[in-house]
């Protein structure tokens, strides 16, 4: 199975270098590292008292690694859930912080486990976690990349500006969806027809 490391490590070759796209609501952001996430916890790369848009493009690659395995794997409790889980959980927390959280209560809600989502890993949360995949080990995880695919696309009927990460110019999948069939097996993938359905109404 793969290390805590080697996943934080492949969310930093995927997330890239150093962007600063207007219609991201993250803002100037490195290796998936958001300015705003930087400030949030304080740290100023530059050592010149502000943390700035010079202390995202000063980020490296293990920086980057270290802040992910602490703050969005150890931090929020992401090693306390069933193994088969927590590669795709700890990618979405990166992605979105503590959606990804309840993105897994609403699931685990829906198959009969009464929870809050809100966001938090406690102890109903995972006991939960941990019955759904007793019950279906095969299928939990698919079960919640479908639940992170759907909440994309949600997104994305909600706010214009976020459909190019769903969807590409010639309405193939768009970075997001592509991101989270990576958790989906390939059965559960949808055919490019089925997202060009999706997302139609977009225009």
């Amino acid at each position: 199975m793969k290390s805590v490391q080697d996943i934080a490590k492949e969310i930093v070759a995927r997330e890239g270098g150093y962007v600063n796209d207007p219609d991201d609501p993250g803002g100037a952001t490195k290796y998936g590292v958001t300015l705003g996430t930087l400030q949030r916890l304080g740290i100023d790369l530059t050592a010149d008292g502000k943390i700035t848009a010079r202390d995202v493009q000063k980020l490296t690659r293990d920086k980057a690694v270290e802040i992910y395995v602490e703050h969005y794997y150890t931090r929020p409790r992401l090693a306390e859930l069933p193994a088969v889980l927590q590669p795709s959980v700890f990618d979405m927390y990166v992605n979105s912080g503590a959606n990804a959280v309840k993105i897994l209560q609403r699931l685990l809600s829906r198959m009969g486990h009464a929870l809050a989502d809100d966001g938090v890993l406690g102890p109903k949360t995972l006991a939960a976690a941990h019955a759904a995949a007793d019950a279906a080990p095969d299928l939990i995880a698919d079960a919640y990349g479908i639940e992170r695919r759907n909440y994309y696309y949600a997104l994305a009927d909600q706010r214009p500006a976020s459909r190019k990460y769903a969807t590409t110019r010639k309405g193939t999948k768009g970075g997001w969806i592509l991101r989270a069939e990576e958790f989906i097996s390939p059965r559960f993938h949808l055919t490019e027809a089925e997202h060009k359905a999706r997302v139609a109404k977009w225009g």
